[in-house]
């Protein structure tokens, strides 16, 4: 599995194959500065890594829930520069959480492209533990998430007990879950009840659904912000680490 500390590899053909976008698209998204330069190597020929896999990932995921480009480019902009991959696609993992399931299916050869790695039978079993994909009886295919897949290939090579994860899995589920519910009722109490009071021009109603829609990868950032300065407290306080 790559890491961030690994040069980066992949050309821009095989970057596009990876992220399943096409090499015109990674040029232009460089452009308007979605993504970082690729690594010169020899011969002038750019090398990309997987923090680009992971942003090309997470404009998807935006692109999915209506952003338009602009609306993208200030929340990549708003991001701090030094984000692993791997937060990355906590990123989009949470991101994916506010739009409607959209499983994908998919045959094992193209399971295993979009994983970037080839996959035992044991790495299916824990990926289908985790929620990230289940068995299609009907063709031996799979039907995945794809917003889940990238963060459970990554977790693939943890060193930490199936049952540990499982439980982790379903501490986040159900605290995600509950500040989900508080902060959705925070915003139809204090906002969408005491506006829709106050004014009954339909178009104006629809303006509000459409502020509503917008705000959730605003909220996502927040959440996911605090998320990582609550955990690097508590990991302070537990284990004694440097901050």
């Amino acid at each position: 599995m790559a890491t961030d500390t690994e040069e980066p590899t992949l050309t821009v053909d095989e970057l596009a194959a990876r992220a399943g976008v096409t090499v015109r698209t990674i040029r232009f998204y460089s452009t308007r500065g979605l993504l970082p330069p690729p690594v010169i190597g020899p011969r002038r020929v750019g090398h990309y890594g997987q923090g680009h896999l992971s942003r090309l990932a997470l404009i998807e995921e935006l692109q999915h829930q209506g952003m338009t480009l602009a609306a993208i480019e200030r929340y990549v902009e708003q991001l701090p520069p030094d984000l692993s991959a791997h937060d990355l696609a906590i990123h989009r993992a949470l991101v994916a959480s506010w739009a409607p399931d959209s499983a994908e299916e998919a045959t094992r050869a193209e399971l295993e492209r979009r994983a970037g790695r080839s996959l035992g039978e044991e790495d299916i079993d824990r990926l289908a533990a985790m929620g990230v994909l289940e068995r299609v009886a009907a063709g031996g295919g799979y039907r995945l998430d794809p917003g889940l897949l990238r963060l459970g290939v990554q977790l693939l090579d943890v060193p930490i007990a199936h049952e540990t994860i499982l439980a982790a899995r379903t501490v986040l589920l159900e605290h995600t879950r509950s500040a989900a519910h508080e902060l959705t009722r925070l915003f139809r109490d204090e906002v969408w009840n005491p506006y829709r009071e106050r004014e009954s021009d339909p178009e104006h109603v629809a303006a509000m659904k459409s502020l509503s829609a917008h705000m959730q990868p605003m909220v996502v950032q927040a959440l996911v912000t605090a998320f990582q300065r609550s955990l690097k407290q508590e990991l302070r306080a537990a284990f004694g680490q440097e901050g």
